[in-house]
């Protein structure tokens, strides 16, 4: 790659600018860094469940709603801007939606019927969720605005916990059709309803991972709920955790490289744990009982090292990787921080810049 040898030298200043002001350790999260990738989950911190959001890392642990009824289930919007929810607030379990910041709760289904478990379509146009409307736990889909409510899996079985496949083809979702509950699989107009797992105990809480070739899921085959993953065919059935507490509701994050799940020992807490299972760690540490942790689908812009925060680390890579030393980024998609298509050295000034407290966001407004 050939630059200019005045663009050459600015840039070996700006590498060597960034690490004076990074300090010893600048390649990890903490002083100096800007934490994302939010993950939302409920907590009764306050008296009641509410929804809760909170950095990867699992600090600036903050209330989103806040009403006497129960509140739970929450599911990002793709582009992040938006977090549907279920709530017992009108007497029923309904789906309501509300901007990531908690304002603008509004209720999508409107139905005397118990409505739970939103999950978006990746384009953002429609909301999966389970209802009883028809006397039984079957699988809807209706639009973004709450229109268009409809019927997809149709079965006298019970039908429940949707999840989009990543490219909004398939919908996995659990059912008793086949006396246990089993994870399945179908089209997104309900067609083609295929089980993918096939054993005694209960599976439940699909997951796909976010490249779409894996889905993890919650088994008792072996004694207590652990986390588990599949391929997206339902070969290869694999645990990853092993523990004597109950493991429940995996939720991906957004590169793929880590599961946040709930585990109920001594009260529930939201962990995190590497995609093989390793790293298996605490984030929420409260007495209060966490659950259902959802992981905003929107990679941080600037974080191009995957860590699911921004640091100086991720300037001195894209200046790396522009004189050559370095061949590639391990998340580049969040690279191009001022949107140019295309990594430059404009971005790891922007980075540095956000850093340093000389702009407040990415891009910058």
């Amino acid at each position: 790659m050939r630059i200019a040898s005045r663009s050459l030298l600015a840039l070996l200043m700006l590498t060597f600018a960034v690490g004076l002001v990074a300090g010893p350790g600048s390649g990890a999260a903490g002083a100096g860094s800007i934490i994302g990738n939010d993950i939302a989950f409920i907590s009764d911190r306050d008296g009641n469940f509410e929804i809760y959001v909170m950095n990867a890392d699992g600090s600036a642990q903050a209330r989103l709603t806040s009403d006497p009824a129960f509140d739970g289930g929450p599911a990002w919007s793709p582009d992040g801007s938006k977090i549907a929810f279920r709530s017992l607030r009108d007497g029923n379990s309904e789906i309501y939606v509300m901007n990531a910041d908690g304002t603008g709760q509004i209720n999508l289904t409107n139905h005397p019927a118990v409505d739970s478990s939103p999950a978006w379509s990746p384009d953002g146009s429609q909301i999966a969720f389970r209802s009883i409307r028809d006397g039984n736990d079957e699988i809807y889909v209706m639009n973004a605005d709450g229109s268009g409510q409809t019927n997809l899996t149709n079965h006298p079985a019970d039908d429940g916990d949707p999840a989009w496949s990543p490219d909004g083809s398939q919908i996995a979702f659990m059912s008793y059709r086949d006396g246990n509950f089993d994870i399945h699989v179908m089209n997104a107009d309900g067609s083609g309803q295929t089980r993918l797992t096939n054993d005694m105990a209960f599976d439940a809480n699909p997951t796909w991972s976010p490249d779409g070739s894996q889905i993890s899921f919650r088994s008792n085959r072996d004694g207590n709920g652990e986390i588990y993953v599949m391929n997206a065919d339902g070969s290869g059935q694999m645990r990853l955790t092993d523990n004597p507490a109950g493991d429940y509701e995996p939720a991906w994050s957004p590169d793929g490289s880590q599961i946040a799940f709930l585990r109920d020992q001594d009260g529930s807490e939201i962990y995190v744990m590497n995609a093989d299972g390793s790293g298996q760690t605490n984030l929420t540490n409260h007495p209060a009982d966490d659950e259902e942790p959802a992981w905003n689908p929107l990679d941080l812009l600037g974080d191009v090292n995957c860590d699911h925060a921004v640091t100086i680390a991720d300037a001195q890579l894209i200046a790396q990787l522009i004189v050559g030393r370095i061949s590639g980024l391990a998340c580049a998609k969040n690279g191009d921080v001022n949107e140019s298509d295309g990594v430059t050295i404009a971005d790891a000034q922007l980075i540095a810049q956000l850093i340093v407290g000389r702009i407040s966001s990415l891009p910058p407004p």
